[in-house]
């Protein structure tokens, strides 16, 4: 199922947290859904494939429009979560981006949820999406945006503040498969893959999140700030935490939420 080191390492990240996502990161990717699935032109009777499902919250509302789902995701944990959170999806099955078990053009539309952020070859995961979907099909993706929005580079600040010494290199996707996450860049990429009609908008919104919630995110190895909170010592996370409480008391609204504003970007396109 891995075709690069990046892939590998996406694997080795995600592996059974499933839950500590569901708590944690879920909500914020749900925002922008019903954007992703409208671009799709998803809706009654359609067949849609919802490639990287995670905790099932896209197939599960695009089963409430009457559309027949089918999810795949990479990680073996959220599959079982999203079986049984979408029990009206016609499959949901362990598959991953760029080699999808299905017959060319066997789908109405095809949708992604921040799902290009995680793959080692983005084209050729787009290109994949074009050939699942039938001609004159649809295809909507999202990702985070880079430079990170504001929610998203706190975890900076924080890092910044407590003195954490940041590695001089991570996994990233390699420079020639690589894109400009960007509107322009995202949307380049769909033209790449040989889509039409393609067309990228910038979805902003703030985010509002339980601080445990938000915390605990990286505190479970989630995402980059878990990478890099999985190798503190146990003194180094005491002010990690320290410094979370200061820099979030100014976002915690009255009933102690804390929001931060935050993007995503959403490309759509037609299958020619």
């Amino acid at each position: 199922m891995t075709t690069t080191a990046f892939d590998d390492h996406e694997r080795s990240r995600w592996a059974g947290r499933a839950a500590a996502y569901d708590r944690s990161l879920a909500a914020l990717c749900a925002h922008p859904a019903p954007s992703l699935l409208d671009a799709a032109n998803v809706g009654a009777g359609t067949r849609v494939l919802d490639a990287g499902t995670g905790s099932g919250t896209v197939a599960r509302l695009a089963s409430a429009r009457g559309a027949t789902v089918v999810a795949v995701d990479a990680e073996p944990s959220m599959v079982e979560l999203a079986r049984s959170r979408v029990p009206s999806a016609e499959e949901v099955r362990l598959a991953a981006l760029p080699r999808l078990p299905f017959s060319s053009g066997s789908f109405d539309a095809a949708v992604a949820n921040f799902v290009i952020n995680h793959v080692g070859d983005p084209l050729a995961a787009i290109g994949e999406l074009r050939r699942v979907v039938r001609p004159g099909g649809r295809i909507a993706v999202t990702i985070w945006p880079d430079p990170p929005p504001e929610a998203q580079s706190l975890w900076g600040e924080v890092f910044d503040a407590a003195g954490v010494d940041r590695p001089t290199s991570v996994p990233r996707v390699d420079a020639e498969r690589d894109f400009p996450r960007t509107p322009e860049g995202f949307a380049g990429l769909l033209d790449a893959a040989g889509l039409v009609d393609v067309r990228c908008d910038t979805i902003t919104w703030a985010h509002r999140t339980d601080p445990e919630a938000w915390w605990g995110g990286p505190a479970n190895g989630i995402s980059r700030p878990g990478l890099l909170m999985e190798t503190q010592p146990a003194a180094m996370i005491v002010r990690i935490r320290a410094a979370y409480n200061e820099l979030t008391a100014p976002y915690r609204d009255p009933d102690g939420l804390l929001a931060r504003p935050t993007a995503a970007l959403l490309a759509s396109a037609s299958v020619p």
